[in-house]
This record gives C-alpha cells, sequence and structure tokens, in this order.
C-alpha cells in the first residue's frame, strides 16, 4: 500500500443510516480508500449524525456523490472489477482475489444491493459468513471493514506508514 492509497474504492448503493455512511467514511480516510455515494441517500450530507460519525475526517476523505447506478457504472473502465457484496453470494468475500482499483460495492441498510445487480455480478457476487440462523444481517460498516480489509491484505498491506 502506498502513501497515496490503496488503490481501492468503496460504492455505497443508496445508504440509508447517517452514522454508517460517517463511519464508513472514516474508514476510507484512515486506508485512502475512495468512497463513492450513489444517490438517493437517506439523509442530508449536512446531517449532525453523519459528520458526528465521520468526526473531523470528511476533509482526508477522497469522495464523490453520483446522481444514480447508471451515472456511477457509466465512469467505470473497462479493467476494473466491481464486486457486489450480499447475502447470497456463490463467493465468500476472502475467498475473492482483489486488485488494485477494484469496487467493493454495498448495499441499502434495510433493502440491500438489487438482485438484478448481483446476479449480473455472477462470481463477482460475495457473501460474508453469517453463522447462527436467526442473524438477519451485520451492520453496514462493519461488512466495509470486513472487506476492506481483507482486499487491502491481497494487496500486500504491510502495517502503518
Amino acid at each position: 500500500m502506498s502513501r497515496t492509497g490503496c488503490g481501492l474504492n468503496v460504492v455505497l448503493v443508496e445508504p440509508e443510516i447517517p452514522p454508517n455512511t460517517g463511519n464508513v467514511a472514516r474508514l476510507c480516510a484512515a486506508t485512502r480508500t475512495k468512497l463513492h455515494l450513489i444517490e438517493p441517500l437517506g439523509f442530508d450530507l449536512d446531517d449532525s449524525r453523519l459528520k458526528r460519525a465521520g468526526m473531523d475526517y470528511w476533509q482526508h476523505v477522497d469522495w464523490k456523490k453520483w446522481p444514480d447506478w447508471a451515472a456511477f457504472a457509466g465512469s467505470i473502465s473497462g479493467e476494473a472489477k466491481l464486486w457486489f457484496v450480499e447475502s447470497g453470494g456463490p463467493m465468500r468475500y476472502h475467498d475473492a482475489r482483489f486488485s488494485s482499483g477494484d469496487y467493493l460495492v454495498f448495499g441499502r441498510e434495510t433493502a440491500g444491493l438489487p438482485v438484478q445487480l448481483c446476479r449480473k455480478a455472477g462470481d463477482r457476487w460475495l457473501r460474508i459468513p453469517m453463522f447462527h440462523d436467526k442473524a438477519r444481517s451485520l451492520n453496514l460498516s462493519n461488512c466495509v471493514a470486513l472487506v476492506l480489509y481483507e482486499a487491502i491484505r491481497q494487496s500486500g498491506f504491510e502495517g502503518d506508514l
């Protein structure tokens, strides 16, 4: 990982809960990961809960807001891989082979990612194992942290810079 960044991207599709997005922004600042927010957002960007969760890290986040999925998807280069993280995926996140420039895509807290996006992703539809059948889901920011740090680990992360 270089001082300029880990070369990865986190994408939140229609996030709804300000503190989750704030926590992800803080994670992106700490790892120098680009954050993409796909509208509609379930909150205003000046929401105090968003700012509180992101603390004073927002100034260090490389981020972009997109009006919708189509606008975002149209900006992706041909070599970039999009990894869709959602329950039901055929592959566990730690079995994926991530590369610099990849996009880690996460859905809304209440509905997840649209199933049609996941199906189109094929073997780039990843799941995080859950070991209790009564547990519905994990917190969005926890999911992002798990997958992002695995992707960073695979790219040669050697500790603090």
